[in-house]
């Protein structure tokens, strides 16, 4: 059961979270109230089960795996939620709808951009600080950090690996595959492993990891989905909470969410040993301020 404090502010959050655990027909209902959730928050629950093509008991079993001893519950969130958020970035129900042929250009920024600022706030709102700390201190006191990711994933290992670089931290970012397993089976105990996926279930990320874990180093997952495959074969998991569709998948609403724990692991780190962090960043820049045209 969720704590009702939380519960209006974390509803979306908590089903978009869920969607790898539960089984197709739940999936289908989860999806619907993500597409609309104004609307969902109006339908009865045989009226959301024939929506979704699906059986009431599907819905009941979907409610009860996102932390709801009942249906009306959770209408009542989804109804606070959507009039939250309405009032906070004063945008219409309709901006959380999914991009339609009959959006205008003006229709497509909108949502967009609410969809990508929801992203960063609803990260920050659910980022477990605890395991931020905790992956501050090792990332720090590593000898060598070897980052994973494929695809969009493979874009923010490569933000990440480049400013771990410019305070002097050993770092590489990987992507293809061999040279991938390669490196992470070469990790030990004083290396640390991180694997970037919004799903949590990309399987070369997931194989990285899991050779890096082998090897002995501690493993570390940015995704939106802690129970993932990806999540559970790692020792901590930074959580986002982006909002990709079935129109924008691999939206930059993920990529700016996981570049935005990026961003904080690497202040944390560098905060970590400021003087010599604070070093390197000077001596970096002014490796390459002369190389800017006048």
């Amino acid at each position: 059961m969720l704590d009702n404090s939380q519960a209006s502010r974390t509803v979306l959050v908590r089903i978009r979270s869920a969607l790898p655990t539960l089984r197709p027909s739940e999936r289908v209902v989860a999806e619907l109230v993500l597409a609309d959730p104004s609307r969902a928050a109006t339908m009865s629950i045989a009226d959301l089960a024939e929506a979704c093509g699906t059986s009431t008991t599907s819905v009941v079993r979907f409610y009860k795996k996102v932390g709801y001893g009942g249906y009306s519950a959770l209408r009542l969130d989804l109804a606070r939620e959507t009039a939250r958020e309405s009032v906070a970035h004063s945008v219409p129900a309709e901006v959380y709808e999914d991009i339609n042929t009959a959006d205008s250009l003006e229709d497509i920024v909108s949502k967009i951009a609410f969809n990508e600022t929801t992203s960063i706030a609803d990260t920050a709102q659910i980022l477990d600080v605890e395991q931020l700390a905790q992956a501050i201190t090792v990332v720090s006191a590593s000898r060598r950090i070897d980052i994973f990711g494929v695809g969009a994933g493979g874009l923010v290992g490569q933000d990440m690996q480049q400013k771990l670089h410019r305070i002097g931290l050993t770092s590489f970012s990987w992507w293809d595959p061999h040279a991938a397993l390669a490196s992470a089976s070469l990790l030990g105990e004083d290396g640390v492993a991180v694997g970037i996926s919004h799903s949590g279930a990309t399987v070369d990320t997931v194989d990285f990891l899991k050779a890096g874990k082998r090897a002995g180093a501690i493993t570390i997952a940015i995704t939106n989905h802690a129970d993932s495959p990806l999540g559970r074969v790692s020792d901590l998991v930074l959580s986002t909470a982006a909002r990709e569709t079935p129109f924008r998948p691999g939206a930059m609403g993920s990529r700016i969410a996981q570049m935005m724990i990026v961003d904080c692991l690497f202040v944390g780190v560098a905060q970590h040993s400021y003087e010599a962090s604070v070093a390197a960043l000077q001596k970096t820049h002014a490796a390459v301020q002369g190389r800017k045209l006048g």
